[in-house]
C-alpha cells in the first residue's frame, strides 16, 4: 500500500488524464509521425476516424477534442481534422511507450497478443514509474 494519506488519490488522478492520453495516442497513430505548430504542415487525423476508432458518436469526440484544444494538446481544423501540438505529441509518445512496454511484458508472460492489447489499455494509465521501470528491466 502506498504511503500517501489517501491511497486512492493516485487512481482518481490517473482517471482524470486517461481520456486525454487515449485521444492523443489515437491521434498520433491515425495521423502518423510529427507535430508542427504550423497548421498546414502537421500530419492530421480526421475527426470521423477518431470517432470510429473509439466507437463513439461524433458529438462525444467534438466535446473531448474541444477540451484537448483548450489544454493546448491539439489544434482543430474546421471541425474535420486535428493535429497534435508539440505538447500533445510528447504526451502521446509517452503513453504509447507505456502501452508497448506493458504489451511486451504481458506477451513475455504468455498472454495472447489480443488480450495483452486489451489489458494494456487499462494498465497504462495506472502503472507507476517504479513498476514500469521494473517491467523495462525485466524485458
Amino acid at each position: 500500500m502506498t504511503s500517501t494519506a489517501n491511497p486512492y488519490s493516485k487512481t482518481r488522478g490517473d482517471h482524470a488524464s486517461e481520456t486525454s492520453e487515449d485521444y492523443v495516442e489515437a491521434i498520433l497513430r491515425l495521423a502518423g509521425d510529427g507535430s508542427s505548430d504550423s497548421c498546414d504542415e502537421a500530419p492530421k487525423a480526421k475527426t470521423t476516424e477518431i470517432a470510429n476508432h473509439f466507437g463513439v458518436a461524433q458529438p462525444t469526440v467534438t466535446k473531448t477534442l474541444n477540451r484537448l484544444a483548450a489544454e493546448g494538446l491539439i489544434c482543430i481544423h474546421r471541425r474535420q481534422f486535428v493535429h497534435l501540438t508539440a505538447e500533445g505529441e510528447e504526451m502521446a509518445r509517452k503513453s504509447l511507450k507505456k502501452h508497448e512496454t506493458i504489451v511486451e511484458f504481458l506477451r513475455k508472460l504468455g498472454v495472447s497478443q489480443a488480450q495483452s492489447e486489451l489489458d494494456s489499455e487499462g494498465m497504462e494509465h495506472h502503472i507507476s514509474q517504479e513498476t514500469l521501470a521494473a517491467f523495462e528491466r525485466f524485458l
